[in-house]
């Protein structure tokens, strides 16, 4: 999954057909890999159905372990697979999601979260923190598989010390512009 194409990144980084695609590619794959790992989130959602146990439930709530866009399907853990409709849930935060990160039952629903013997909460959806990535996590894909692809070429982003027994070159590490969009969206429990 990539959050930038690859003709985004050459023009970003004005090369043209320089036969070095592969390596701005994985570059890109491994800004990509960087955020999601630094953040603890996927920025591009993907179809899939997850399935929780008690250990997540919480009287009505239930505690997903991942950013949740939207559900399709939901089901109780019971050996029918009773589906749950959409009027009988919230889901939570309910003024800032999506991403969503809980479920919880109405009270007025009649449904509840009672597990029958080897039975799961099935939940079907879509899953990551957007549909598409924001902008801001473009811009630092692209600035950190810059960063990443530039390394091949020079050894200028790294920090030269010269202690009394010789010259160190210490490695900048990440550059300021990733660190300052990436942490706003740093998964916080």
């Amino acid at each position: 999954m990539a959050y930038v194409t690859l003709a985004e990144a050459k023009t970003y980084l004005g090369t043209g057909e320089n036969g070095d695609d592969d390596l701005i590619q994985d570059s890109i794959d491994a800004a990509v890999a960087f955020i999601e790992a630094t953040t603890g989130r996927v920025f591009e959602a993907a179809t899939a159905t997850k399935y929780y146990g008690s250990e997540v439930v919480y009287g009505r709530e239930v505690r997903l372990d991942d950013d949740l866009v939207s559900v399709t399907t939901l089901k109780k853990p019971d050996t029918d697979g009773t589906e749950v409709p959409e009027a009988d849930y919230w889901l939570l935060p309910r003024n800032e999601g999506p991403p969503y990160r809980r479920i919880m039952l109405k009270v007025a629903s009649e449904h509840d979260w009672a597990f029958s013997t080897d039975c799961w909460i099935e939940v079907a959806g879509t899953w990551g923190y957007s549909v598409a990535p924001p902008e801001d996590i473009k811009r630092a894909t692209l600035v950190m598989a810059a960063y990443l692809y530039r390394q091949k070429d020079s050894q200028i982003f790294d920090v030269v010390a010269i202690p009394g027994e010789g010259i160190i070159s210490i490695p900048q590490g990440v550059p300021a512009t990733v660190t300052r969009i990436i942490n706003h969206y740093r998964r916080r429990l």
